[in-house]
């Protein structure tokens, strides 16, 4: 209700003066009008009188300014009339000084200065000097502030600048920096004296009215950026230093710190450069709670602009030594400000690395340097739980990422993963994200095992558990979304060199066999398939050479490829591991390995009686396993035999009878292989379609039993298309009569009661006897072979 009932009074207050200010400039209107300059002067210090009160806000008091500066404006062109008035300017000059009250007769005063300064009549620095010195008179923080924020505004075009009309013979630039100088100084002065203008519990209030007052001081500094005559030399030794005196000994946070901003805003960054060591000097002496880090980040942010804005400005930074003042300022000032929050210390890092990287990219010690700063800073703590301070060190992990597009170069940086051991574990894991997804996007090779220790050592969140984080809490989706990168990953691990890839591959493994069963069947196949990559290049090699250096051959890598895929038994994941087996036979069957392809053979054999248990997992695997058999030429024909005996074998022990059927009928092709030196055992491929036949067979009267009726003809279909493939290649046992039984077989069990009508198998059957009626009118030796078939 109080603060209510406030600002009542505050908005009757300003009514009761602007009613007073309209008041009096009708009256000044009227004299003006009339050339009285008797009145003019009466009216406008009564006028003026109204900006004496100090009941206002300053938010309401610039309202009231405003006001009484537009009729200011008036009268300032009535003084410069003197046919008008009649009076000289230096006796008006005088006159003004007679007000009564003293916030009047110096508005008057600077009115009169100005126009005092354009007759000429009086050296510039002289009237400058004077009104400055005057306005003295007036000590109230917010009276005192728009009264001189009024002098810097009528006297703005009338300095003695280079170049400048007002420029005299003993009018020198430095006149011109003296008076704004002085003006800026007394201002800050009133500026900082408002925050002990009321009581403490009004302190939050006060501080936003100095804060809606703050550009009036501002505007001082902007005026001198704007002095043509203010070179580099000047502001070297007599602007900063003035100012930054100015600054340091206010002691006011609010002070320090936008008049900070305010020169780094204003003033060129050449100066900027050139003046470095000075401005960044002050900083460690400012209070503690200023928040220089914005300050230091936005300089860091104007000189990397103007270093990008021109190539030939680099040898500038350099000879400065840049890099290091900024460094040496950034420690100093988080030394000095004890209570800086960790977020801010990684805050001013983040800037200097944005900075290092765009002014001297290729000094990787400098990018180590500032990564090394940061982990000094963090050493000691614990892991960082302030998420804010998380994301900023991501961010300042992920820049030279972003600036390299190369994840060899931040390898090479011995401070990287120091910094990200400070991480904690979730965001250890989102930065080993960002790194490989950077390596992707940028298909960057990794082609040294040293440098994969590194990488693995950065992405060990998503290689292995961390502390404090399980395999069992992660999210099902994210878990496998982290490991399918690290699969992508590995596929990026590159190297030409045999010898250096084998270290790669052997690194990696080691890395991942410390990630626990739940990883291994993301991480071990693109393990395998680099390895058998590898094996691919060095096909033909038999690698039983002497000497202690044993170089890397294909017997060498199959022996780590058994431990890898070995590895998969403790998950247990025996369907993957048995796939992995049969590309490790194929690859030691091109390699002329039969030992070791016997081996692999083996043990998938081993994994398919012993681990697989599920009739669809089963079924899966026989067929891979004789897919795999088909194409193996290395054999000698006792292990084939003993191999090919096992696939028939497990094929009839399928335990639904279609799929016995369909195993079986494919055992067919391990004893006939089209290749120039092929097994062709036409006899016992006749046995397995015989047997698939009888297994077809009881698969009907099966169904028959239990159904009522024997289903479709679809398995004996199938099997006709094995007989007419065997007999397209010229097996001898596979003869027209052969065919043309078992076309019969299938039209009278499509004929019989029991069969079920299927329009699939039906079409099946139709099809494959348009496609013998084709061959048969095709002609040539393949049409004479089905002459023999009669449909």
């Amino acid at each position: 209700m109080m603060i209510t009932n406030g600002i009542e009074d505050e908005e009757k207050w300003l009514a009761e003066g602007i009613a007073g200010i309209q008041h009096n400039a009708f009256y000044l209107h009227r004299a003006l009008d009339s050339n009285n300059l008797r009145e003019a002067l009466k009216y406008s210090a009564q006028l003026l009188s109204e900006l004496r009160t100090s009941r206002l806000s300053p938010h309401k008091y610039y309202e009231l300014y405003m006001r009484a500066f537009d009729e200011l404006r008036r009268l300032e062109m009535f003084f410069k009339d003197e046919d008008r008035h009649g009076c000289p300017v230096v006796d008006l000059y005088e006159l003004v000084q007679h007000a009564g009250n003293v916030l009047p007769r110096l508005y008057l005063l600077c009115t009169v200065g100005s126009v005092y300064i354009k007759s000429k009549e009086a050296p510039a620095k002289d009237v400058l000097r004077d009104l400055v010195e005057m306005c003295r008179a007036v000590q109230h923080p917010i009276r005192g502030l728009f009264l001189r924020s009024y002098l810097a505004q009528v006297s703005r075009d009338k300095l003695p600048d280079i170049g400048s009309e007002y420029e005299g013979e003993g009018d020198t630039v430095m006149d011109a920096v003296e008076f704004v100088l002085q003006n800026f100084m007394e201002m800050n002065k009133l500026w900082v004296r408002m925050q002990h203008q009321g009581p403490l519990r009004e302190k939050d209030k006060l501080e936003k009215e100095r804060n809606e007052l703050r550009d009036l001081v501002g505007k001082n500094l902007h005026v001198l950026s704007q002095i043509e005559g203010v070179d580099l030399e000047i502001y070297r030794d007599t602007v900063l230093p003035r100012v930054l005196e100015q600054i340091v000994n206010c002691k006011d946070e609010l002070a320090q710190y936008y008049l900070m901003d305010c020169i780094i805003q204003v003033f060129p960054d050449e100066y900027h450069l050139q003046t470095l060591e000075t401005l960044l000097g002050a900083c460690p002496q400012l209070q503690p709670t200023v928040d220089l880090k914005t300050v230091l980040s936005q300089l860091m942010e104007r000189l990397s602009n103007y270093a990008s804005s021109s190539p030939e400005l680099l040898p500038e930074f350099l000879q400065v030594e840049a890099f290091s003042k900024l460094s040496n300022a950034i420690g100093k000032v988080i030394e000095a400000q004890v209570d800086m929050p960790i977020v801010g210390a990684i805050t001013l890092y983040v800037s200097l690395l944005t900075f290092t990287l765009r002014v001297h990219p290729d000094r990787l010690d400098y990018v180590d340097q500032v990564l090394g700063a940061c982990v000094k800073k963090l050493s000691g703590k614990p892991k960082l739980e302030d998420s804010r301070a998380t994301k900023q060190v991501v961010a300042l992990l992920s820049a030279p990422l972003d600036k390299y597009d190369d994840i060899v170069t931040a390898l090479t940086l011995s401070n990287y993963p120091r910094v990200m051991d400070h991480l904690d574990a979730g965001t250890n894991k989102v930065m080993a994200m960002v790194i490989i997804r950077s390596i992707m996007k940028n298909k960057t090779c990794v082609s040294t095992s040293d440098k994969v220790e590194v990488l693995f050592e950065l992405i060990k969140g998503l290689i292995k558990d961390l502390e404090g984080i399980s395999t069992d809490e992660l999210d099902e989706e994210d878990f496998i979304e982290e490991q399918n990168s690290v699969a992508c990953l590995m596929h990026m691990l590159y190297n030409d060199d045999p010898e250096e890839m084998l270290k790669i591959i052997c690194t990696v493994w080691e890395h991942i066999m410390a990630g626990g069963p739940k990883r291994l069947p993301f991480t071990v196949p693109p393990l395998v398939f680099s390895s058998l990559k590898l094996v691919r290049r060095l096909q033909g090699q038999d690698g039983d050479l002497a000497g202690e250096q044993v170089p890397a051959t294909p017997k060498k890598i199959f022996q780590l490829l058994n431990q890898i895929v070995e590895a998969l038994s403790v998950v247990p994941s025996p369907e993957l591991a048995l796939r992995l087996y049969l590309q490790c036979a194929e690859a030691a069957n091109d390699c002329d390995l039969e030992p070791v392809a016997y081996e692999f053979f083996t043990q998938a054999f081993v994994l398919y009686e012993e681990e697989i248990a599920d009739s669809k997992a089963q079924v899966t695997a026989i067929h891979l396993i004789i897919g795999t058999l088909q194409r193996m030429n290395v054999f000698g024909v006792e292990n084939r035999d003993t191999l090919t005996h096992k696939a028939t074998g497990y094929s009839a022990k399928l335990l639904k009878k279609p799929d016995q059927c369909r195993a079986v009928y494919a055992c067919s092709h391990l004893f006939w292989v089209d290749d120039q030196d092929g097994i062709k055992d036409g006899e016992r491929v006749l046995l397995c379609l015989k047997r698939s036949l009888r297994i077809a067979n009881a698969a009907q009267q099966m169904a028959s039993v239990t159904r009522g009726s024997s289903g479709p003809v679809t398995l004996f279909v199938e099997i006709l298309n094995k007989y007419l493939y065997f007999f397209e290649k010229g097996n001898p046992q596979i003869t027209g009569s052969v065919i043309q039984g078992l076309i019969e077989l299938i039209k009278t069990e499509m004929q019989s009661d029991s069969t079920t009508a299927n329009s699939a198998s039906d079409a099946f059957f139709t099809s494959t006897l348009r496609y013998i009626q084709f061959q048969k009118q095709k002609g040539g030796a393949m049409g004479e072979k089905y002459d023999s078939i009669k449909l």
